[in-house]
């Protein structure tokens, strides 16, 4: 700070340094209020728009101080929202079948709320705030509990007893009762639709995980998923995830993928004063 006088004002313009989708406009503003709240924010376009390499699409305009002091705040979670609502919006656009694409609760320490905000602005939709608001059963548990079926009568056991209903509340315009499990093999799939058949349970989802089989040729075996498919019937929501390419995703009801939040690419951002200076600059590096 010692390079700015205290009394000086500029004006600073967010510039895309490459084609995304944008979003964190809102969190940028509230950070922005927090730091100083006399600076004035501007927006030529809003969250989940899309910008192309070179646009000038915002503006701050107050004290320099303190533009500069919240700089690589709003940059780091701009980047990293417009990152994670750019993959969510393409993930759903090469799904070959109406499906809904989810984000899990695999996202970065701290930033849980953040992620799944940028989920939803790429036109996802959230799954799992935690291991908490909904009753997952997955790999580690059936094998604690010595196979599928006991599992499902322990958690069925565990909610009649303290007269719990669990909401799926995680969906926009959706609640649902009941848990998740997380089956591996045709036969547990088996199982699990035969105790359902033959005892009240409050079983509603079934997830397929690693069913789908990457092969030596770089092609996927798919086999697998579409035998369970067959034997579901549409009788439970089903969800796929694993290896799962969304081209060849054939009838679940929603795809999940970690990788939206744990492995996201941030969007190149930068926010420059000098905007003339950082377009030539940029535009002799090829980054603008």
């Amino acid at each position: 700070m010692a390079t700015i006088p205290d009394d000086m004002e500029v004006e600073a313009h967010f510039l895309a340094k490459e084609d995304g989708i944008i979003a964190g406009i809102a969190l940028v503003e509230f950070v922005y209020n927090e730091v100083d709240p006399s600076l004035k924010v501007e927006w030529s376009q809003t969250d989940g728009d899309y910008v192309h390499k070179g646009l000038k699409f915002g503006k701050v305009h107050g004290r320099a101080q303190n533009i500069v002091r919240a700089e690589k705040v709003v940059l780091n979670f701009m980047q990293r929202m417009s990152g994670i609502a750019a993959q969510t919006k393409s993930s759903n656009g090469r799904c070959c079948t109406p499906c809904t694409h989810l984000g899990d609760e695999e996202t970065a320490p701290v930033l849980r709320l953040v992620d799944k905000w940028a989920v939803l602005i790429g036109g996802g939709r959230n799954h799992r705030m935690g291991l908490f608001d909904m009753v997952l059963i997955k790999d580690n548990h059936i094998s604690i509990a010595g196979g599928v079926r006991n599992a499902l009568k322990s958690v069925d056991s565990y909610l009649e007893k303290r007269n719990l209903r669990m909401e799926v509340d995680v969906y926009v315009c959706s609640h649902r009762s009941g848990h998740v499990i997380d089956t591996r093999t045709m036969e547990e799939i088996k199982d699990v639709l035969g105790d359902a058949s033959k005892t009240k349970s409050s079983l509603t989802w079934i997830m397929l995980d690693n069913m789908v089989v990457p092969l030596d040729n770089g092609d996927v075996d798919v086999s697998m998923l579409k035998e369970a498919m067959e034997l579901i019937n549409g009788k439970f929501e089903t969800e796929a995830s694993g290896n799962v390419t969304l081209e060849i995703v054939s009838g679940v009801t929603y795809i999940s993928s970690g990788a939206l939040t744990h492995s996201v690419k941030a969007l190149d951002i930068s926010l420059k004063i000098d905007t003339e200076l950082a377009l030539e600059v940029g535009r002799r590096t090829k980054r603008a």
